[in-house]
Parts: C-alpha cells; sequence; structure tokens
C-alpha cells in the first residue's frame, strides 16, 4: 500500500492539514480557531493540545487513518539560527521549541507532528523543511550599523523557495543558477535576495523590520523611537507589540485585515486607500534596495502570500519595480505543496534529512 503523507501548517488563526497520496492531494482542510477557543489558552504553546485535537477530529472525518500515514511534514518554527534544508523533529527540536528564539504560531507545527508521529504504531518519520530561521545571509548583511545589534534572518523561507524554484524553472534555469528577489506578504513582510540557491539578504519579517506590513511597523526611525520607549507611556511589552503585533494597518486603521480594509477603499475611505498604498510603497524600496545587492542583474521579482490578491498593491509595485526584472504574482502561498513535495522525496530517499542537533 502506499503510504500517504500528512502535511502540517500552523499560523496565526488558523491550522492547515493537507494529505496526499502517490502525490495526489485526498484532504485539504483549513480548520479556523476562534477568537474564544485561542484566548482560552495562556500563551502560543498553550494552543498545543487544541490544535492536535483539531487534526486527529479532521483525519477522522475523512476515515484517514495514521497507521497509513508514511511522513509527516511541517512548516517550521523559529529555532536557533540554521541553514536551510530538510530537518528530522527530534527530541533536541522539541526542547528548544518550549524554549523559542520567538514565540509564534509555527512553533506549534513541529510540536504536533512529533506527538502524532509517537502515537503511530508504524514508528513515522516526522520532518520539518526550510524553517523559519534560516539563516544563509552573507556576513556582510548582518551588520546593523551598531555592533551590539546584529540583523537576523527571520522569514516566510518555504513559501520564498518553493515559488523560486517554480519560477526557476518556468524560465528554465536551475533555481542554483539565479538571482531572485521574492517578496512574501503576510501579517509581516519578508523580502529575500535569492543568490544561486541561497538567500543571502533578508529582512527580519517577524519583529517589523522592513517594510510596513498589515501588523507590523516595518522600519520607523531610530531615534524618534528611542524617545518614545523611553517617554513613560509604554511598557517593554507594549512596545514590542506595537512593532510585531499592533503596527502597520493595524496601528493606523485599526485592523490588520486587508480585505476589511479594501472593502473601505471601495467605499471611498481615501485615508485607508493612502495607508494601504504606504505598503507597496515600502514594499518597493525594499525590492529595489536588494537589487543592488545582485549589482542590478536580476533574473526576476516574485510576489506571494495573501496580500498578493490585491490588485491594488500588485500594480503599484509592479509599476515602480517593473524596470528592474519581470514581476510575477503568486497569490495566496505555495507552502502546502511545497510541504509535500520535500516530503515525497524524503519517502523516495531522493534527499537527505539532516538530524537537528
Amino acid at each position: 500500500m502506499i503510504k500517504q503523507i500528512l502535511s502540517l501548517k500552523t499560523v496565526s488563526r488558523t491550522t492547515k492539514v493537507s494529505v496526499h497520496s502517490n502525490r495526489e492531494q485526498v484532504l485539504l482542510v483549513n480548520i479556523r480557531h476562534t477568537d474564544e477557543e485561542l484566548n482560552s489558552c495562556s500563551n502560543v504553546i498553550g494552543q498545543f493540545e487544541l490544535r492536535k485535537k483539531s487534526v486527529l477530529n479532521e483525519l477522522k472525518r475523512a476515515h484517514i487513518d495514521l497507521k497509513d500515514i508514511g511522513i509527516i511534514v511541517c512548516r517550521g518554527g523559529v529555532l536557533k539560527p540554521i541553514n536551510g534544508g530538510i530537518y528530522s523533529v527530534n527530541e533536541a527540536m522539541i526542547k528548544d521549541l518550549h524554549k523559542p528564539m520567538a514565540e509564534h504560531e509555527s512553533n506549534l507545527g513541529a510540536l504536533i507532528a512529533y506527538d502524532l508521529a509517537k502515537m503511530s504504531e508504524n514508528n513515522i518519520k516526522a520532518i520539518t523543511v526550510d524553517p523559519a530561521c534560516t539563516d544563509e545571509m552573507e556576513p556582510i548583511a548582518k551588520i546593523s550599523g551598531m555592533p551590539e545589534i546584529k540583523r537576523k534572518s527571520i522569514m516566510h523561507t518555504l513559501s520564498q523557495r518553493t515559488v523560486a524554484k517554480n519560477y526557476a524553472s518556468i524560465i528554465g534555469k536551475d533555481y542554483e543558477d539565479c538571482n531572485i528577489i521574492v517578496a512574501h506578504l503576510g501579517s509581516g513582510i519578508s523580502v529575500g535576495a535569492h543568490y544561486k540557491g541561497k538567500i543571502i539578504d533578508v529582512n527580519n519579517g517577524l519583529n517589523g523590520d522592513g517594510s510596513m506590513s498589515p501588523a507590523r511597523s516595518g522600519n520607523v526611525p531610530a531615534g524618534q523611537l528611542i524617545e518614545l520607549c523611553f517617554s513613560g507611556k509604554y511598557t517593554e511589552d507594549e512596545m514590542m507589540k506595537k512593532t510585531y503585533l499592533n503596527g502597520g494597518l493595524k496601528g493606523y486603521l485599526g485592523t490588520s485585515d486587508a480585505i476589511e480594509v479594501e472593502k473601505r477603499i471601495e467605499k471611498g475611505d481615501e485615508e485607508a486607500k493612502f495607508i494601504y498604498k504606504v505598503i507597496a510603497y515600502q514594499l518597493a524600496k525594499e525590492i529595489g534596495a536588494l537589487a543592488t545587492v545582485f549589482k542590478g542583474k536580476v533574473d526576476g521579482i516574485l510576489i506571494t502570500g495573501g496580500m498578493a490578491y490585491s490588485n491594488i498593491i500588485m500594480e503599484d509595485v509592479t509599476e515602480r519595480v517593473g524596470f528592474i526584472a519581470p514581476v510575477r504574482i503568486y497569490p495566496g502561498e505555495r507552502e502546502m505543496e511545497g510541504l509535500a513535495e520535500n516530503a515525497y522525496k524524503v519517502l523516495n530517499e531522493k534527499t537527505e534529512v539532516i538530524e537537528y542537533k
């Protein structure tokens, strides 16, 4: 019997589950968790049982038994900086995820995969692919300008690499021979410079570095930020949340929901339209800056993620950066198919699995 592939992706309010059999997708479910459910958990790690139970319920509903699963693959969490690749989810990784570099929903994927693998009687392998903490940055890109602070690589690695490989195949080249700029537009925005198979420069899309996004503040003037920190108006926790949770659209318009913002724009809200287009303006500047990393020799500019569905932003960005290289839009996300494809290679022993240490 062909062993099936179970793919998991945990994001802010949803848990995505897919099952592939011989490269055919036999299940795809986007489990939405209510505010009431999430608020009943003390923190992100506290959501573990809720999300694991929801995955098991969906498998049961689809009449899929764990004994028929050959491998479980998940989106990686915020671990210590590591090279990109496929990693085994082992005890060392689980230990680190209970004390992660940053609290984030992606940390739950490996915890759930590991637990489900242990529940099986068939010794299922659990793996994670291109985690968010992938660090392939060049040393020169890590210098911030202040010796005490080093730039960090935290990004939508799997999403970026999946579309970059797809684009390389479309233009008839190997990913390892391309110079590609990829932007993933989610709650945070990460823009990476893919140089011959490595992401050598990228903004920290988790902590608010780079362009403004639905929930992140993006780069803000350092002096004024320091003044605000010491103004006595906000605690350290409140300032952190202003940076990565309540910045961007949320800060200016009171919502991080891009769909809601577009509805306001359709109704004639000029302020919403102006602030919304700021994202396009700042994103274009970020892409333009990375073009200098390649000295202008760019094979393509790719934009993916939920906001890539926005014609307002895509048209503006394309107009601003189209002179650099061809722009290709990948609306939504390709991470589930990227997870399954990598798991398929592992099942068929066509790629290496790195032991996480």
